[in-house]
């Protein structure tokens, strides 16, 4: 098992009751590929990029620390593509 972290950028212009589960999406598909959720949190909140990514110009930034098998990583990167809403995602390997 190794230890990722995931951030993950959604449309910052949508409501929060819009935004939560869209997050809860995101941690589901870590808990559903046989990853362990450690911390997921908001990191920043209706941030401006530095240049549009789909026609949005601002985003909210969440943070998730997980663990997982290496093979479990291209089941929750296709599992985020899918998803219309995410804008953006980055996968970052930790260690061990």
């Amino acid at each position: 098992m190794n230890k990722y972290e995931l951030v993950v950028i959604i449309n910052g212009q949508l409501p929060a009751d819009q935004k939560d589960p869209i997050f809860k999406q995101a941690t589901d598909y870590v808990s559903k590929s046989g990853g362990k959720v450690i911390n997921n949190q908001v990191w920043l909140d209706k941030h401006k990029m530095a240049f549009p990514v789909k026609k949005c110009q601002e985003g909210t930034y969440y943070l998730i620390n997980f663990e997982a098998a290496s093979a479990a990583i291209s089941q929750i990167r296709e599992a985020l593509r899918l998803n219309e809403n995410i804008l953006r995602y980055s996968f970052i390997n930790v260690g061990k």
